[in-house]
Protein backbone atom coordinates (compact mmCIF):
# COMPACT_ATOMS: atom_id res chain seq x y z
CA UNK A 1 0.00 0.00 0.00
CA UNK A 2 1.20 3.49 -0.97
CA UNK A 3 2.33 6.08 1.32
CA UNK A 4 -0.57 8.25 -0.34
CA UNK A 5 -2.79 5.34 -0.07
CA UNK A 6 -2.50 5.24 3.79
CA UNK A 7 -3.14 8.54 4.06
CA UNK A 8 -6.34 8.70 2.53
CA UNK A 9 -7.75 5.60 3.71
CA UNK A 10 -7.00 6.88 7.29
CA UNK A 11 -8.02 10.13 6.95
CA UNK A 12 -9.53 12.72 4.10
CA UNK A 13 -7.49 15.89 3.61
CA UNK A 14 -10.50 17.76 4.58
CA UNK A 15 -10.41 16.19 8.11
CA UNK A 16 -6.79 16.50 8.44
CA UNK A 17 -7.06 20.26 7.90
CA UNK A 18 -9.81 20.94 10.26
CA UNK A 19 -7.54 19.75 12.83
CA UNK A 20 -4.30 21.38 12.15
CA UNK A 21 -6.39 24.71 11.28
CA UNK A 22 -4.18 26.80 13.46
CA UNK A 23 -1.01 25.03 12.33
CA UNK A 24 -1.08 25.48 8.61
CA UNK A 25 -3.86 28.40 8.95
CA UNK A 26 -0.97 30.71 10.13
CA UNK A 27 1.42 29.92 7.27
CA UNK A 28 -0.88 31.06 4.68
CA UNK A 29 -1.90 33.91 6.95
CA UNK A 30 1.71 35.18 6.83
CA UNK A 31 1.72 34.01 2.91
CA UNK A 32 -1.33 35.94 1.98
CA UNK A 33 -0.53 38.94 4.12
CA UNK A 34 3.03 39.18 2.21
CA UNK A 35 1.10 39.18 -1.04
CA UNK A 36 -1.14 41.21 -0.54
CA UNK A 37 1.72 44.10 0.47
CA UNK A 38 3.93 43.33 -1.86
CA UNK A 39 1.01 44.27 -4.61
CA UNK A 40 -0.56 47.35 -2.83
CA UNK A 41 3.42 48.21 -2.60
CA UNK A 42 4.15 47.73 -5.99
CA UNK A 43 7.05 45.45 -5.39
CA UNK A 44 8.95 47.27 -2.30
CA UNK A 45 7.72 44.87 0.20
CA UNK A 46 9.85 42.27 -1.68
CA UNK A 47 12.84 44.34 -2.84
CA UNK A 48 16.19 42.84 -1.28
CA UNK A 49 17.22 45.72 0.83
CA UNK A 50 13.69 45.73 2.12
CA UNK A 51 13.84 42.05 2.89
CA UNK A 52 16.73 42.11 4.85
CA UNK A 53 16.02 45.86 6.40
CA UNK A 54 12.53 43.34 7.67
CA UNK A 55 15.19 40.82 9.20
CA UNK A 56 16.92 43.28 11.47
CA UNK A 57 14.09 45.43 12.24
CA UNK A 58 12.13 42.08 13.32
CA UNK A 59 15.69 40.01 14.87
CA UNK A 60 15.10 41.20 18.49
CA UNK A 61 11.40 40.34 18.33
CA UNK A 62 11.74 37.23 16.87
CA UNK A 63 14.61 36.50 19.84
CA UNK A 64 12.46 37.69 22.58
CA UNK A 65 9.54 35.55 21.13
CA UNK A 66 11.80 32.13 21.64
CA UNK A 67 11.94 32.87 25.64
CA UNK A 68 8.45 34.36 26.23
CA UNK A 69 7.04 31.15 24.42
CA UNK A 70 8.67 28.98 26.65
CA UNK A 71 7.80 31.53 29.71
CA UNK A 72 4.04 31.24 27.92
CA UNK A 73 4.18 27.64 28.02
CA UNK A 74 4.92 27.27 31.35
CA UNK A 75 2.01 29.07 32.28
CA UNK A 76 3.43 32.40 32.99
CA UNK A 77 3.61 35.99 31.04
CA UNK A 78 6.58 38.46 31.49
CA UNK A 79 5.96 41.56 31.01
CA UNK A 80 8.96 43.04 31.90
CA UNK A 81 10.93 42.01 28.67
CA UNK A 82 11.03 45.28 26.76
CA UNK A 83 12.21 47.25 29.83
CA UNK A 84 15.31 44.54 30.40
CA UNK A 85 16.08 44.81 26.76
CA UNK A 86 16.62 48.63 26.99
CA UNK A 87 18.07 48.35 30.13
CA UNK A 88 20.80 46.29 28.99
CA UNK A 89 21.21 48.13 26.14
CA UNK A 90 21.80 50.89 27.93
CA UNK A 91 24.54 49.17 30.32
CA UNK A 92 26.51 47.92 27.25
CA UNK A 93 26.90 51.75 26.29
CA UNK A 94 27.85 52.82 29.64
CA UNK A 95 30.41 50.00 29.64
CA UNK A 96 31.59 50.08 26.05
CA UNK A 97 31.63 53.79 25.51
CA UNK A 98 31.79 55.83 28.64
CA UNK A 99 34.06 53.27 30.61
CA UNK A 100 35.96 51.98 27.92
CA UNK A 101 35.85 47.93 28.35
CA UNK A 102 36.39 45.40 26.17
CA UNK A 103 33.98 44.41 24.31
CA UNK A 104 33.97 40.62 25.35
CA UNK A 105 33.37 41.83 28.86
CA UNK A 106 30.78 43.70 28.55
CA UNK A 107 28.87 41.62 26.41
CA UNK A 108 29.28 38.82 28.65
CA UNK A 109 28.62 40.58 31.66
CA UNK A 110 25.42 42.10 29.82
CA UNK A 111 24.36 38.54 29.42
CA UNK A 112 25.27 37.29 32.98
CA UNK A 113 23.00 40.35 34.10
CA UNK A 114 20.06 39.28 31.94
CA UNK A 115 19.92 36.11 33.56
CA UNK A 116 20.13 37.44 37.02
CA UNK A 117 17.31 39.38 36.10
CA UNK A 118 15.17 36.69 34.85
CA UNK A 119 16.73 34.48 38.10
CA UNK A 120 15.58 38.06 40.49
CA UNK A 121 11.79 37.53 38.77
CA UNK A 122 11.48 34.24 38.39
CA UNK A 123 12.71 33.75 42.65
CA UNK A 124 9.58 35.38 43.85
CA UNK A 125 7.61 33.85 40.58
CA UNK A 126 8.74 30.41 41.61
CA UNK A 127 9.17 29.70 45.46
CA UNK A 128 6.55 32.61 46.75
CA UNK A 129 3.92 31.62 44.17
CA UNK A 130 3.40 35.59 43.73
CA UNK A 131 1.99 36.10 40.03
CA UNK A 132 4.21 36.32 37.20
CA UNK A 133 2.01 39.24 35.87
CA UNK A 134 2.32 41.01 39.16
CA UNK A 135 6.06 40.35 39.80
CA UNK A 136 7.09 40.95 35.98
CA UNK A 137 4.70 44.21 35.67
CA UNK A 138 6.56 45.35 38.70
CA UNK A 139 10.45 44.76 37.02
CA UNK A 140 8.46 46.48 33.72
CA UNK A 141 8.72 50.16 35.84
CA UNK A 142 11.73 49.32 38.17
CA UNK A 143 14.23 48.72 34.52
CA UNK A 144 12.77 51.45 32.90
CA UNK A 145 13.63 53.43 35.91
CA UNK A 146 17.32 52.09 35.99
CA UNK A 147 17.53 52.60 32.41
CA UNK A 148 16.60 56.65 32.53
CA UNK A 149 19.13 56.68 35.80
CA UNK A 150 22.05 55.04 34.20
CA UNK A 151 21.93 57.12 31.27
CA UNK A 152 21.00 59.82 33.09
CA UNK A 153 18.15 60.72 30.80
CA UNK A 154 20.74 61.28 27.35
CA UNK A 155 21.48 58.34 24.69
CA UNK A 156 24.90 57.10 24.91
CA UNK A 157 26.90 55.96 21.93
CA UNK A 158 28.35 55.42 18.88
CA UNK A 159 29.65 51.75 19.62
CA UNK A 160 32.49 50.48 18.00
CA UNK A 161 32.19 48.90 14.64
CA UNK A 162 32.44 45.38 16.07
CA UNK A 163 29.84 45.71 18.22
CA UNK A 164 27.48 47.20 15.64
CA UNK A 165 28.74 43.88 13.76
CA UNK A 166 26.43 42.08 15.94
CA UNK A 167 23.40 44.21 14.21
CA UNK A 168 24.62 45.25 10.62
CA UNK A 169 27.16 42.89 9.88
CA UNK A 170 26.67 39.98 6.82
CA UNK A 171 28.72 36.68 6.81
CA UNK A 172 31.35 37.10 4.21
CA UNK A 173 31.16 35.49 1.00
CA UNK A 174 32.82 32.43 0.79
CA UNK A 175 33.47 33.26 -3.17
CA UNK A 176 35.45 36.50 -2.52
CA UNK A 177 33.99 40.43 -2.75
CA UNK A 178 32.77 39.83 -6.28
CA UNK A 179 30.67 36.56 -5.29
CA UNK A 180 30.48 33.96 -8.50
CA UNK A 181 30.07 35.66 -11.48
CA UNK A 182 28.70 32.31 -13.12
CA UNK A 183 25.88 32.26 -10.71
CA UNK A 184 25.58 35.92 -11.31
CA UNK A 185 24.76 34.96 -14.95
CA UNK A 186 23.09 32.21 -14.77
CA UNK A 187 20.51 34.16 -12.95
CA UNK A 188 20.42 36.95 -14.74
CA UNK A 189 21.88 39.24 -11.70
CA UNK A 190 24.73 42.02 -11.37
CA UNK A 191 26.05 39.84 -8.27
CA UNK A 192 25.15 36.94 -6.62
CA UNK A 193 26.19 36.24 -2.88
CA UNK A 194 27.34 32.34 -3.49
CA UNK A 195 27.25 31.81 0.57
CA UNK A 196 23.53 33.09 0.77
CA UNK A 197 22.38 30.48 -2.62
CA UNK A 198 24.14 27.87 -0.87
CA UNK A 199 23.46 28.08 2.55
CA UNK A 200 19.57 28.81 1.35
CA UNK A 201 20.06 24.96 -0.82
CA UNK A 202 21.35 23.89 2.61
CA UNK A 203 18.57 24.56 4.45
CA UNK A 204 15.96 23.71 1.73
CA UNK A 205 17.54 20.15 1.35
CA UNK A 206 17.24 19.94 5.18
CA UNK A 207 13.76 20.65 5.60
CA UNK A 208 13.06 17.96 2.99
CA UNK A 209 14.96 15.28 4.60
CA UNK A 210 13.83 16.12 7.83
CA UNK A 211 10.20 15.80 6.40
CA UNK A 212 10.58 12.74 5.01
CA UNK A 213 12.60 11.14 8.12
CA UNK A 214 9.67 12.58 10.20
CA UNK A 215 7.26 10.97 7.99
CA UNK A 216 9.33 7.47 8.25
CA UNK A 217 9.61 7.58 11.72
CA UNK A 218 5.74 7.86 12.01
CA UNK A 219 5.06 4.73 10.17
CA UNK A 220 7.37 3.37 11.83
CA UNK A 221 5.60 3.75 15.15
CA UNK A 222 2.24 3.36 13.32
CA UNK A 223 0.86 7.05 13.74
CA UNK A 224 -0.97 8.41 11.06
CA UNK A 225 0.42 11.43 9.32
CA UNK A 226 -0.30 14.37 7.22
CA UNK A 227 -1.68 12.90 3.35
CA UNK A 228 0.79 12.10 1.07
CA UNK A 229 0.11 15.14 -1.13
CA UNK A 230 -0.58 17.72 1.13
CA UNK A 231 3.21 16.94 3.04
CA UNK A 232 4.61 17.80 -0.34
CA UNK A 233 2.72 20.53 -1.66
CA UNK A 234 3.81 22.67 1.70
CA UNK A 235 7.08 21.32 2.04
CA UNK A 236 7.45 22.51 -1.91
CA UNK A 237 5.95 25.90 -0.15
CA UNK A 238 8.62 25.95 2.56
CA UNK A 239 11.63 25.02 0.57
CA UNK A 240 11.07 27.62 -2.23
CA UNK A 241 10.00 30.41 0.28
CA UNK A 242 13.62 29.71 1.42
CA UNK A 243 15.33 29.74 -1.62
CA UNK A 244 13.16 32.91 -2.41
CA UNK A 245 14.32 34.78 0.93
CA UNK A 246 18.08 33.34 0.32
CA UNK A 247 18.05 33.99 -3.28
CA UNK A 248 16.40 37.87 -2.25
CA UNK A 249 19.43 38.68 -0.16
CA UNK A 250 21.95 36.98 -2.08
CA UNK A 251 21.31 39.63 -4.74
CA UNK A 252 22.30 42.88 -1.59
CA UNK A 253 24.69 41.92 0.99
CA UNK A 254 24.43 38.65 1.92
CA UNK A 255 23.35 36.77 5.19
CA UNK A 256 22.78 39.34 8.26
CA UNK A 257 25.01 38.14 11.27
CA UNK A 258 21.45 38.34 13.52
CA UNK A 259 19.85 35.84 11.16
CA UNK A 260 22.34 33.35 11.76
CA UNK A 261 21.76 34.23 15.30
CA UNK A 262 17.95 33.75 14.85
CA UNK A 263 18.35 30.23 13.28
CA UNK A 264 20.92 28.75 15.61
CA UNK A 265 18.49 29.86 18.77
CA UNK A 266 15.53 28.85 16.83
CA UNK A 267 17.15 25.44 15.96
CA UNK A 268 18.04 25.32 19.43
CA UNK A 269 14.97 25.80 21.13
CA UNK A 270 13.13 23.68 18.49
CA UNK A 271 15.21 20.61 19.80
CA UNK A 272 14.86 21.37 23.40
CA UNK A 273 10.73 22.09 22.78
CA UNK A 274 10.43 18.74 20.78
CA UNK A 275 12.95 15.83 21.72
CA UNK A 276 14.17 16.95 25.68
CA UNK A 277 12.92 15.83 28.80
CA UNK A 278 13.16 19.09 30.16
CA UNK A 279 10.99 20.55 27.01
CA UNK A 280 8.02 18.29 27.77
CA UNK A 281 7.92 18.61 31.40
CA UNK A 282 7.67 22.62 30.21
CA UNK A 283 4.45 21.30 28.56
CA UNK A 284 3.39 19.34 31.37
CA UNK A 285 3.97 22.47 34.00
CA UNK A 286 2.01 24.56 31.51
CA UNK A 287 -0.85 21.82 31.04
CA UNK A 288 -1.60 20.81 34.57
CA UNK A 289 0.82 22.30 37.51
CA UNK A 290 -0.37 20.14 40.15
CA UNK A 291 -0.80 16.86 37.89
CA UNK A 292 3.16 17.80 37.04
CA UNK A 293 4.23 17.57 40.72
CA UNK A 294 2.51 14.80 41.05
CA UNK A 295 4.55 13.35 38.42
CA UNK A 296 7.96 14.00 39.71
CA UNK A 297 8.53 17.09 38.13
CA UNK A 298 10.06 20.06 40.19
CA UNK A 299 8.05 22.75 39.17
CA UNK A 300 9.65 25.69 41.25
CA UNK A 301 12.93 25.73 39.34
CA UNK A 302 11.62 24.67 36.23
CA UNK A 303 9.26 27.76 36.63
CA UNK A 304 12.47 29.37 37.83
CA UNK A 305 14.63 28.60 34.93
CA UNK A 306 11.71 29.46 32.08
CA UNK A 307 12.40 33.10 33.26
CA UNK A 308 15.99 32.92 33.93
CA UNK A 309 16.10 31.70 30.23
CA UNK A 310 13.45 34.77 29.54
CA UNK A 311 16.18 37.31 31.11
CA UNK A 312 18.65 35.69 28.83
CA UNK A 313 16.96 36.00 25.40
CA UNK A 314 16.12 39.55 26.31
CA UNK A 315 19.70 40.59 27.32
CA UNK A 316 20.78 38.67 23.61
CA UNK A 317 17.84 40.86 22.34
CA UNK A 318 19.22 44.37 24.06
CA UNK A 319 22.92 44.21 22.36
CA UNK A 320 21.53 43.62 18.90
CA UNK A 321 18.49 46.69 19.09
CA UNK A 322 21.73 49.00 20.48
CA UNK A 323 24.30 47.43 18.07
CA UNK A 324 21.24 48.59 15.54
CA UNK A 325 20.82 51.91 16.51
CA UNK A 326 24.33 52.62 17.14
CA UNK A 327 23.24 54.27 20.45
CA UNK A 328 21.72 53.79 23.97
CA UNK A 329 18.56 55.45 24.62
CA UNK A 330 16.41 56.11 27.60
CA UNK A 331 13.00 55.07 25.01
CA UNK A 332 14.61 51.57 23.96
CA UNK A 333 12.48 48.50 24.12
CA UNK A 334 9.40 51.00 25.51
CA UNK A 335 5.98 48.56 24.12
CA UNK A 336 7.87 46.10 22.90
CA UNK A 337 6.48 43.46 25.15
CA UNK A 338 3.50 43.54 23.72
CA UNK A 339 5.16 43.10 20.50
CA UNK A 340 6.55 40.08 21.66
CA UNK A 341 3.40 38.65 23.60
CA UNK A 342 1.15 39.20 20.84
CA UNK A 343 3.63 37.46 18.29
CA UNK A 344 3.49 34.81 20.80
CA UNK A 345 0.02 34.35 20.80
CA UNK A 346 -0.60 35.03 17.15
CA UNK A 347 1.73 32.46 16.31
CA UNK A 348 -0.72 29.51 18.54
CA UNK A 349 0.46 30.20 21.66
CA UNK A 350 -2.72 29.56 24.29
CA UNK A 351 -3.36 31.56 26.96
CA UNK A 352 -3.66 29.06 29.83
CA UNK A 353 -0.77 27.54 28.88
CA UNK A 354 0.62 23.92 28.04
CA UNK A 355 0.48 24.69 23.95
CA UNK A 356 2.26 26.18 21.27
CA UNK A 357 5.81 26.08 19.05
CA UNK A 358 8.43 27.56 18.33
CA UNK A 359 7.68 27.52 14.39
CA UNK A 360 4.29 29.16 15.55
CA UNK A 361 5.95 31.79 17.57
CA UNK A 362 8.80 32.60 15.08
CA UNK A 363 5.68 32.62 12.15
CA UNK A 364 3.61 35.12 14.34
CA UNK A 365 6.80 37.46 15.05
CA UNK A 366 7.15 37.95 11.42
CA UNK A 367 3.34 38.40 10.67
CA UNK A 368 3.54 41.73 12.82
CA UNK A 369 6.68 42.29 10.96
CA UNK A 370 5.51 42.33 7.48
CA UNK A 371 2.18 44.44 9.22
CA UNK A 372 4.54 46.75 10.45
CA UNK A 373 6.19 47.08 7.17
CA UNK A 374 3.85 46.76 4.99
CA UNK A 375 1.99 49.73 6.81
CA UNK A 376 5.30 51.89 6.85
CA UNK A 377 5.67 51.34 3.47
CA UNK A 378 1.94 52.16 2.42
CA UNK A 379 2.30 55.39 4.56
CA UNK A 380 -0.30 54.13 6.93
CA UNK A 381 -0.53 56.27 10.25
CA UNK A 382 0.73 55.08 13.91
CA UNK A 383 -2.46 55.10 15.38
CA UNK A 384 -3.86 52.97 12.76
CA UNK A 385 -0.97 50.53 12.82
CA UNK A 386 -1.60 49.87 16.71
CA UNK A 387 -5.75 49.25 16.26
CA UNK A 388 -5.14 47.14 13.76
CA UNK A 389 -2.05 45.10 15.29
CA UNK A 390 -5.04 45.44 18.11
CA UNK A 391 -7.53 43.76 15.97
CA UNK A 392 -5.28 40.89 14.46
CA UNK A 393 -4.35 40.14 18.32
CA UNK A 394 -8.07 39.69 19.36
CA UNK A 395 -8.53 37.75 16.46
CA UNK A 396 -6.29 34.92 16.60
CA UNK A 397 -6.99 34.82 20.65
CA UNK A 398 -10.84 34.41 19.65
CA UNK A 399 -10.12 32.10 17.27
CA UNK A 400 -7.88 29.64 19.77
CA UNK A 401 -11.15 29.99 22.09
CA UNK A 402 -13.03 28.89 19.21
CA UNK A 403 -10.98 25.78 18.36
CA UNK A 404 -10.77 24.94 22.40
CA UNK A 405 -14.77 25.11 22.57
CA UNK A 406 -15.32 23.39 18.85
CA UNK A 407 -13.01 20.45 20.00
CA UNK A 408 -14.30 20.14 23.58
Amino acid sequence: MTDATESGASQGLGAYLARHMREYGLLFALIAIMAFFEVVTDGTLMRPVNITNLLLQNSYIIIMALGMLIVIVGGNIDLSVGSVMGFVGALAAVMIVEWDWPMEVAVLACLVTGAAIGAAQGYWVAYWSIPSFIVTLAGMLVFRGLSLWLLEGQSVGPFPREFQALSTGFIPDLAGKDGAPWLAEMLGERRVNATAMAAGAIAAGLVVWSGLKKRAADRAYGITGEPAAFFWVRTAIVAGAILFLMFKLATFRGIPNVMVTMAVLGAIYVFVTERTVTGRRIYALGGNEKAAKLSGVRTERLKFLTFVNMGLLAAIAGLIYAARLNTATPKAGFALELDVIAAVFIGGASMSGGVGKVVGAVVGAFIMGVLNNGMSIMGIGIDYQQIIKGLVLLAAVIFDVYNKQKQG
